[in-house]
């Protein structure tokens, strides 16, 4: 039976590199040809690994090249919603023996050519698209990646993994709703360069208060454009020339929610006993703020993991028709968005 040596031999790598290969250890880079040359050379040798004794419905048939454009730029790994769902994605990678060839995101045009250099550098197979990106960079990675995954995007050509956006957004007003608020105000921002109010949190704050019959004010419906600076301070200035005040605030993420609150407590406002507050996302520091922020629990590790399950099961060629999984979302209800006396 062939040992590790006599396929570090085979293959002209240290012994070392060929455990760490059979391992699945990712914490040391090995680049995808030398994996490929390893398992090959030892499945050729008869080596019996726990790989080699896994069935192919669970191990993809080959090391694949897997890049990922994410809609958010440069400050995708430290944004907390975005980091996650790259954890995600590379956690699932590495159980395969595969890694992000890259992470990519298109603020101008120039980057749309230097992601077109990076597929062909990279010999990119599969691509993993989060959230919207420049309609021009899509529309090249759809013709010439063999096969690509959206995350949390709406495209009925591709498989994409997602959560229903609109209907978290109804639930948590609704909850206010609940709790006695009439008037409840909405901060969010646009999808890519789509219009403010057709984002689908937008959507579903507006259905929940159709169908309780309440108006919406205008004046609280506050385009932040996705900007935590601006978030706090259009609430403050909203505060300052458009009252009364709402009595509860819908943020469509818990950090354009967090920076509102701030602009309530300088208002002199407590929370939750003059106005409540509810989120998106369950970011962490979410259940730290004072007082915790209610908010939607989004399976942002899960939508990251499913996303390369659905990737390499379509590059083994499992699948023909592009599917959508819904993963479910949890509405957490924390201390900003609780029943006063008196309401």
């Amino acid at each position: 039976m062939a040992r590790l040596k006599d396929i570090a031999e085979h293959v002209g790598v240290s012994i070392s590199t060929v455990s760490r290969v059979m391992k699945n250890d990712s914490n040391r880079s090995v680049s995808d040809e030398t994996r490929k040359k390893i398992w090959e050379t030892a499945e050729q040798m008869g080596y019996r690994t726990i790989r080699s004794s896994k069935t192919k419905k669970n191990e993809p048939k080959h090391i694949y090249h897997i890049g990922c454009v994410v809609a958010i730029p440069q400050n995708k790994y430290n944004n907390p919603y975005f980091s996650v769902i790259l954890e995600g994605i590379e956690k699932a990678l590495a159980t395969q023996g595969m890694r992000l060839e890259f992470v990519y995101s298109i603020e101008k045009q120039s980057d749309v050519e230097q992601l077109q250099k990076l597929v062909k550098e990279h010999r990119i197979d599969g691509m993993l698209v989060v959230e919207r990106i420049h309609p021009e960079a899509y529309t090249w990675i759809k013709a010439n990646v063999r096969t690509v995954v959206g995350v949390d995007i709406s495209d009925k050509d591709i498989p994409v993994v997602s959560y229903d956006r609109a209907a978290a957004a109804q639930e948590a007003v609704s909850h206010l709703i609940d709790q006695g608020h009439r008037q409840i105000a909405y901060i969010g921002g646009p999808e890519l360069d789509d219009n403010f109010r057709k984002e689908k949190r937008y959507l579903g704050y507006q259905q929940a208060m159709k169908e309780a019959g309440l108006p919406i004010n205008d004046d609280w419906v506050i385009d932040v454009k996705w900007d935590v600076s601006l978030s706090y301070e259009l609430t403050k200035q909203a505060f300052e020339n458009h009252g009364p005040s709402p009595t509860a605030i819908f943020a469509a993420s818990d950090m354009m929610a967090i920076a509102a609150m701030r602009a309530a407590t300088e208002r002199g406002l407590r929370i939750p006993e003059d106005i409540a507050f509810f989120g998106v996302d369950n970011i962490e520091i979410s259940e730290f703020t004072s007082p915790p922020l209610s908010t939607i629990h989004v399976p942002k590790l899960e939508m990251g993991l499913f996303a390369v399950k659905l990737l390499l099961d379509y590059l083994d060629n499992q699948y023909s028709i592009p599917v959508k999984m819904i993963i479910p979302y949890r509405c957490l209800l924390r201390h900003s968005s609780r029943k006063s006396e008196g309401q």
